[in-house]
Parts: structure tokens; C-alpha cells; sequence
């Protein structure tokens, strides 16, 4: 009985091992693979969900189950549900499946930044009023950061006599973008680390 438990053990090390390489690969070699076929097909369904194309995850997934074994099936569908509703911005969904799949839920913050997402660029497949919603809003939101941008600008120049409007208004752009590119680097940086710490944990 501990000889069988200690294969069982090795046989999902194994498995947690080889998911890790594939993760690592990229997505013509997973196209290509057939010893862990389901597996890769997942990989593929989970980075087409952070691309937000949920018609390509959908279709990953939808292959992934067919190529997986019975006892596979159920993780595989938890999966699925998890990066569907990523895929089409479900924040909500999004939370109750990574539950389910035993991992830590997102944040607040991120499942807001999700829901604005979905806000600003609503699924494929959505009704006019969602699309026009996405425009104005977008259009507001380009409008309010130029408005801080433009302020912080104007603020910071005053002990130098001031700055004139068109300056201003330039300065304040570059320093949005400025802005925005950090947010997205460090964002960047800690959904890395955040792989890296999830990759660990399941070795």
C-alpha cells in the first residue's frame, strides 16, 4: 500500500514537472505536442483568455476536455470556467471558479480592473448600448487623465512663473505615458513573479 501511494506521488510530481515545461514552450511546439496533448491544449485556452479572445479559449478548452482522461476531465472544465470568464470579462465568475479550483481568488483591485476592462471593451457579441457605453467611456477616462496630467503639470510649474496651455497640455500627456508605462511594467513584473510563485507551490 505505501510502495502504491509513493508511486502515486511520483506520478503527480511527474506530471506537475512536465506541466511546468510546457508552460515554458511556445504555442506552435504546444500545438504540436501529443504525450500531454490536453495539457497543452489548456496552456493554449489559458494564454487565449488573457489575450481576452474568448472564442479561441473556448475552442482550446473544447479540445482539451476531448483529449483528456476521465479522471482529468473535471480540473480540465474548472479551467475552463476560470478563463472563459477572464476571457469575457466575468469578474464575479471569475472569482467563484478560481475558487473552485482550489487557488487564491484575484484581488479586489484586480477583479475592479477586470470589470472596467470590461466597461471599456466589452466582449465580442455584445449589444450596441455596451459598445457605446465603451466609447464614451474610454473617451472620458482619455479626457480625466489628461485633465490630472494637465493639472499636476500646471502645479509643478507655478514656482517657475507658470507654463502656457498647449505646453501644458503636452506636458501633461507625456506624463500620463510616462505613467502608464510604469504602471504596466511593474504590472508586468508582478503577474511574473506571481507565475513563478504559483509554478513553485504546485512543485
Amino acid at each position: 500500500m505505501a510502495q502504491k501511494a509513493r508511486q502515486v506521488k511520483l506520478s503527480q510530481k511527474s506530471a506537475v514537472n512536465e506541466m511546468q515545461a510546457l508552460e515554458q514552450r511556445s504555442d506552435d511546439e504546444l500545438e504540436r505536442e501529443t504525450k500531454y496533448k490536453s495539457a497543452a491544449l489548456s496552456i493554449l485556452g489559458a494564454r487565449a483568455a488573457e489575450r481576452y479572445d474568448a472564442a479561441a479559449a473556448r475552442e482550446f478548452f473544447r479540445r482539451a476536455i476531448a483529449a483528456a482522461r476521465p479522471q482529468e476531465r473535471m480540473q480540465v472544465r474548472r479551467m475552463a470556467d476560470a478563463s472563459l470568464a477572464l476571457a469575457e470579462r466575468r469578474p464575479d465568475d471569475l472569482k467563484a471558479a478560481v475558487e473552485r479550483l482550489g487557488q487564491q481568488a484575484p484581488s479586489n483591485r484586480q477583479l475592479l480592473l477586470l470589470r472596467l476592462t470590461g466597461v471599456l471593451s466589452p466582449p465580442p457579441g455584445s449589444g450596441a448600448l455596451l459598445k457605446i457605453r465603451g466609447v464614451v467611456a474610454g473617451i472620458l477616462l482619455v479626457v480625466g487623465l489628461l485633465a490630472i496630467g494637465f493639472g499636476l503639470v500646471t502645479l509643478v510649474a507655478i514656482p517657475f512663473g507658470g507654463i502656457s496651455t498647449a505646453p501644458a497640455i503636452v506636458g501633461g500627456a507625456l506624463v500620463v505615458a510616462i505613467a502608464l508605462g510604469i504602471l504596466v511594467l511593474f504590472g508586468r513584473r508582478r503577474q511574473g513573479k506571481a507565475r513563478a510563485a504559483a509554478a513553485a507551490s504546485r512543485g
